[in-house]
């Protein structure tokens, strides 16, 4: 059963890395891969001596950062609340309504928040005219240091749902009876929730931590593509755009490569990293 798995995994995953030698040529799509010129090690020296490359990789850093941390910390605070919850009509009202959002593709998503922060009508700068904070519409998208606030609030109402499912399943596996001992005792709800949900929780949290550690890198591109534009560029132009902007605009596909080689050499030093400190401090890991 778990062939056909395996077969997608080494089609899409393994089969490509073989286009890795792009990285070391000067390729040209007239002489193709096997008739390109190797230039070793030239692409990434021009790639570390490119001042834009470290524009590109702080706002790649900072806004998966900032989404990692909010959506880890935001998933596990809604599952607890969640788990608190006695009304299951309401419980999963709430469950639908955050869940929706992450089977809503990212145009729709980018609109909507386009829409929301324009300022022309948007219903963002109506309430903050109406409530007299502001006294003219305010343009949110062409504040450059705006940018990664708004895409990691973007991001997090996109996903906070979706995220939290694991976490009500560990919840629901936890002992019944340490809940009931615990309110033996005399304790609380929020005494309950931290001495038993959060350490419950903790190994699956850590092990998808380490995990999503290893896409730190790999924030991807439809998201800044669509909230971005050329007033915001030097916040929200990530690894992902740089690389298509070289490989399809300018028509340099090595560099664009050897961008992405760079990409997967930073997430495994970040998977081994996380999961050797992660067993240091806690005991947990990933392998």
């Amino acid at each position: 059963m778990s062939i056909p798995f395996m077969a997608v995994l080494v089609l899409f995953s393994y089969v490509p890395l073989w286009g890795w030698i792009m990285a070391f040529q000067n390729y040209s799509l007239s002489h193709g891969i096997t008739g390109s010129p190797f230039s070793g090690f030239n692409h990434f020296a021009d790639l570390f001596r490119d001042d834009r490359f470290y524009l590109v990789l702080r706002n790649t850093l900072v806004m998966s950062g900032m989404s990692l941390a909010t959506d880890f910390v935001g998933a596990i605070g809604l599952a607890l609340l969640l788990n608190e919850v006695r009304l299951r009509f309401f419980k999963r009202t709430v469950q639908t309504i955050t869940y929706i959002p992450h089977f809503v593709s990212w145009v729709v998503m980018a609109n909507i928040v386009l829409g929301s922060l324009s300022p022309d009508g948007g219903i963002v700068n109506e309430v903050l005219m109406r409530l007299g904070i502001v006294h003219e519409p305010i343009m949110f998208m062409s504040k450059g240091s705006w940018f990664w606030a708004i895409h990691t609030l973007a991001g997090l109402w996109k996903e906070l749902g979706w995220s939290t499912i694991i976490y009500l399943a560990v919840i629901a596996g936890l002992n019944a009876e340490m809940y009931e001992a615990a309110e033996v005792d005399g304790a609380g709800r929020l005494q309950k929730m931290w001495h038993i949900s959060v350490p419950g929780l903790m190994p699956t949290a850590v092990l998808l931590l380490i995990l999503a550690t290893g896409n730190l890198i790999n924030t991807g591109y439809e998201s800044q593509f669509l909230l971005g534009n050329g007033l915001n560029i030097d916040y929200s132009q990530v690894l992902d755009l740089y690389a298509l902007d070289y490989s399809f605009s300018i028509g340099d596909y090595s560099y664009g490569v050897a961008i992405s080689v760079f990409k997967s050499a930073v997430s495994i030093l970040l998977v081994l990293g996380v999961n050797q400190a992660a067993r240091r401090l806690g005991g947990f890991k990933a392998f």
